[in-house]
């Protein structure tokens, strides 16, 4: 006897729901296998998304090579995969949000939507969030997913399976920019041209920047920023910008020199905004913090950025060229992860479960 689920109507009999599906599990470190799990059922007010394509992460590859990302461990057999899209098949009770067959991208963390980071807006400082891929939360590389309709964004015909899957790192993008007060004018200097600085720079142009100078130490992505719309470009590795001469810094490799480089370029009250993670603890020039009134932070994952990011990347004033890379298919995600990020053919692997079509 069929289950009862939510249907393009309303609550209701959906038939010829799958009962099985397979997911590409992360069992130890090195180890990937494919295992056959149970549909979900979405509860109230979730919505269950048949998964299309998920682009692979950084932190994809650390759970992969290391198993743990700092504090989080990963225990127990785990599906990695956060940069996700696909299309809706069924509505929990009480959805209303999306309907069925509407081609969606994922927010990958449900805040609890109670504590005071929530309802003070700062929803991705949640302590109880719950973030695709990170232990011990399931993640994407699986072919349905369920998720709480409120994080799951609607996505024009113009972008296809993998542009909406890239939502979520260039949501990254956005965010920073956004702590950075990148305005019309700024002169903006990017370190590190992977996929999150190839769109943090793209966002900056968006943003009104009148310069946007990218650094980096491997030719090939300099290029890319070149083609992407950088103004500038430097080889980290035989260039350095000049001093007090940018207003913001959006650090994007993790490494301490181009930190402390970064920090050197600014001019007086210039803000340094944090994205990339390397060691846990780096040194700063601080007397150039102290001397200048410089303004520094780090960024935690995004809020309220999908609805800009969507725009953006709709609008074509942010583009995916060069940063899309190869195709992996769901029994190859190992191959996916163990080949990295960085590719000949693009910044970022993607996994193609299906189509949202």
């Amino acid at each position: 006897m069929a289950a009862k689920y939510g249907s393009i109507h309303g609550p209701g009999e959906l038939m010829g729901r799958p009962e099985r599906q397979r997911a590409s599990v992360l069992e130890a470190p090195g180890v990937v296998r494919i295992e056959e799990r149970p549909v979900p059922v979405p509860g109230r007010r979730e919505v269950l998304v048949r998964i299309a394509s998920v682009g692979v992460c950084g932190s994809d590859v650390h759970y992969y090579r290391h198993g743990r990302i700092g504090d989080f461990v990963v225990r127990a057999p785990l599906v990695l995969g956060h940069e996700a899209s696909g299309s809706v098949v069924e509505l929990g009770e009480g959805a209303t949000r999306h309907r069925v067959g509407e081609r969606v991208c994922l927010e990958p963390g449900i805040p609890c939507g109670r504590c005071e980071q929530c309802r003070s807006g700062r929803y991705n400082l949640c302590p109880d969030v719950s973030f695709l891929a990170t232990p011990p939360i399931d993640g994407a590389f699986t072919e349905y997913l369920v998720m709480h309709e409120d994080f799951v964004y609607a996505v024009p015909d113009q972008l296809g399976d993998d542009e909406a899957a890239m939502i979520e790192p260039l949501s990254v993008g956005v965010w920073a920019c956004r702590k950075a007060g990148v305005a019309p004018g700024s002169r903006v200097l990017v370190t590190g041209a992977g996929p999150i600085g190839a769109l943090a720079a793209q966002v900056a142009r968006a943003c009104g920047a009148a310069r946007v100078t990218v650094s980096d130490v491997e030719p090939a992505r300099l290029e890319l920023a070149l083609r992407l719309g950088a103004d500038v470009v430097l080889d980290a590795r035989s260039e350095a910008p000049a001093s007090a001469s940018v207003d913001v810094l959006i650090e994007c490799s993790g490494v301490e020199r181009a930190l402390r480089s970064g920090i050197e370029a600014l001019a007086p009250a210039g803000r340094a905004v944090l994205v990339g993670m390397g060691a846990d603890e780096i040194r700063v020039p601080v007397a150039a913090l102290q001397t200048r009134e410089l303004w520094l932070t780090g960024t935690f994952r995004y809020a309220n950025t999908y609805p800009a990011a969507i725009a953006l990347a709709t609008s074509g004033r942010v583009g995916f060229e060069g940063i899309l890379g190869r195709h992996f298919a769901l029994e190859e995600v190992e191959s996916a992860l163990s080949q990295g990020v960085s590719h000949d053919d693009g910044l970022k692997p993607i996994v193609v479960v299906g189509s949202a079509g």
